[in-house]
């Protein structure tokens, strides 16, 4: 019974490249973890949107330059279709312009081909929890673009945030980590989780960058204390 319990907690991962045998080493260093396992694989992203309805995994390992359909349309079909599923690019450089695009279209971070298996296994357990894994160069840059006027969520969703999760807004507006805001606030990362996962439903965004750019678009920030709704 306890090894079956054990089972159901265990990251649901799903992994995408079109090289077999980085796919096959990926599965291998991740199957390790006991608190992993990898439920199916794709060697491009029309594949992977496929699969990934039919299995419902938690987390995405993403290549992006695959033929067929490259990770960048697929993390968007994946997203739009399973917007709980988290997806983690795999890259072989930070500064590929698709990755950053990537990450714009609901991607909760990266990881690079080159890092080692335990930074992988931490970034899928981190990205399964909803935190991001992005770089604050990266973050804040994504951040900036996406607090340009564009599409916005009802101010109503706005007026339903608590005081505290308006307090953890201001703080995502800095690109704040979990454990930053949990620190500052004196909370748990825990409940940050919670509040994070809450202020995302009422705002209806994907992702926690995206909410952050919705705070500074809308004046939700540290600097001025309020918002505009106040």
């Amino acid at each position: 019974m306890d090894e079956n319990q054990h089972v159901e907690r265990k990251v649901r991962v799903f992994v995408v490249d079109d090289h077999e045998l980085f796919r096959q080493g990926v599965t291998m260093i991740l199957n390790r973890d006991l608190d992993i396992q990898v439920v199916g694989e794709a060697e491009n992203g029309k594949i992977a949107v496929e699969q990934c309805q039919q299995l419902q995994p938690d987390v995405v390992l993403m290549d992006i330059n695959m033929p067929v359909m490259d990770g960048l349309e697929a993390t968007r079909q994946i997203k739009r279709l399973n917007p709980s599923i988290r997806i983690l690019i795999l890259t072989v450089s930070d500064t590929e312009e698709a990755l950053f695009e990537a990450v714009k279209a609901g991607a909760s971070g990266y990881v690079l081909k080159n890092a080692s298996p335990s930074l992988v296994i931490e970034s899928v357990k981190r990205v399964s929890t909803g935190e991001p894994v992005i770089p604050g160069n990266l973050a804040m840059q994504i951040i900036s673009e996406f607090s340009e006027p564009s599409e916005r969520p009802t101010r109503r969703g706005v007026d339903q945030l608590t005081d505290r999760e308006l307090e953890v807004l201001r703080q995502l507006s800095t690109g704040a980590t979990n454990k930053d805001i949990a620190n500052t606030l004196y909370i748990s990362e825990n409940t940050v989780r919670n509040h994070v996962r809450n202020i995302l439903e009422k705002l209806h965004l994907s992702n926690r960058v995206q909410a952050a750019a919705y705070a500074m678009r809308e004046g939700y920030t540290l600097e001025n204390g309020g918002g505009a709704a106040h």
